[in-house]
């Protein structure tokens, strides 16, 4: 199998939101498997390693950091947010917010967005780290903040997703959805574009809704409750949905199914039965997914065929997938960051960042992986021939 030039292309990626809220905490079907040796085809090695606080906390919030401008972006529970110049790692500014930071971090051309532990949303200048305007919404935020033209579109953990002016704070519209008592502990970052915003609930409906007003346009059950538990039942939608420039939109659910449909009606192309709570990626014609076992699938885009699927991480608690230079990358709890081939699925390089292990989706820019560590390592790898 070949996957076609069109892997090439980079793919932005946003975590799924973990450990929040009253909820349950979603975990491999497995016990972790050992790693194994192997000859490696590709080298990383670190070009600067920095500590930002306490890193996650002990909630391990979703505090995936972001890379705009030449900086990268990065937060620490206790509300430290810093920074970096990318390429040096050598700190640019710092501020800390007093409520903490809980959610993912996200950036346009001249500000950052971010939710705070008493549920307020903030527009951070790049520049200098000041505050542009903050505004309080229904409850804390673990998503990063998604913004259109207008808007800064923000999903909180009680079901709610919030619209707000992205340049005056001031609230636009309000969508609320019923949850069940018990979920993830966490929320997906909706996926928003200029007409409507999709976004998906601890109910196991995706909606889609009218930026305009706040009114649902359309909705999908992608996933049923069933089992005898209330475990067995959680449907939750955790993965941000990813939308493709041809308007394909693809979404994945815990106990339920990885489903691929049209953007525009809702209508289903096809559907797999998966359980996954992490975003997957779409790069050129290829779907590339983790799921609650962590198992890794490569799948046709256009069909849903697995392609290959690789079980050499079973039960590591991967976090989503990055892309760099035709490989997959992830992070696991023990503080390993891996590079499989994305053509054949074999394993092609290992790192040990070490610290309390990695939740949040590694960073990729050029040919460098920026991977933050639960306890707070920050750390820019450099890809390399072994």
């Amino acid at each position: 199998m070949k996957l076609n030039h069109r892997l090439s292309l980079p793919v932005s990626l946003l975590t799924v939101s973990l450990l929040a809220g009253c909820a349950s905490s979603a975990q491999p079907e497995y016990a972790p498997k050992e790693l194994v040796d192997f000859d490696a085809t590709v080298a990383l090695d670190s070009a600067w390693s920095e500590s930002v606080g306490n890193g996650l906390g002990r909630a391990h919030y979703p505090l995936a950091p972001i890379v705009a401008n030449d900086r990268l972006f990065v937060a620490a529970e206790e509300g430290e947010l810093e920074a970096f110049d990318a390429k040096t790692g050598d700190e640019v500014w710092q501020i800390t917010l007093p409520a903490g930071i809980t959610s993912a971090l996200n950036a346009d051309p001249s500000r950052l967005y971010v939710g705070t532990r008493d549920g307020k949303v903030s527009a951070i200048d790049q520049q200098d780290g000041s505050i542009e305007w903050s505004t309080r919404v229904s409850s804390e935020v673990l998503a990063a903040p998604q913004y259109n033209e207008e808007l800064i579109v923000v999903q909180s953990v009680d079901g709610s997703v919030t619209a707000l002016d992205r340049f005056t704070g001031e609230e636009q519209w309000v969508y609320s959805a019923t949850i069940p008592a018990l979920t993830l502990r966490g929320t997906g970052a909706p996926r928003v574009i200029q007409p409507v915003t999709f976004a998906g609930f601890a109910n196991g409906k995706l909606v889609t809704l009218d930026n305009r007003s706040g009114q649902e346009l359309w909705d999908l059950r992608v996933a049923v409750p069933s089992g005898r538990t209330e475990v067995d039942q959680l449907v939750d939608l955790d993965g941000q949905p990813v939308l493709t420039r041809d308007g394909r939109l693809y979404v994945t659910s815990y106990n339920g199914r990885l489903i691929a449909l049209d953007a525009r009606n809702g209508e289903p192309l096809w559907d797999k039965p998966s359980s996954s709570y992490l975003t997957p990626i779409v790069v050129g014609d290829y779907l590339f997914s983790i799921d609650n076992a962590s198992h890794i699938l490569a799948m046709d885009a256009n069909t849903g065929n697995v392609l290959w699927k690789s079980e050499d991480l079973e039960g590591r608690w991967l976090t989503s997938p990055a892309f760099i230079d035709g490989k997959l990358v992830v992070g696991d709890y023990e503080g390993y960051v891996h590079l499989i081939d994305a053509q054949s699925g074999e394993m092609a390089g290992r790192y040990d960042v070490g610290g309390d292990g990695i939740s949040i989706t590694p960073l990729t820019e050029g040919k460098r992986i920026f991977v933050y560590t639960n306890d707070g390592e920050l750390t820019a790898l450099d890809l390399e021939a072994p």
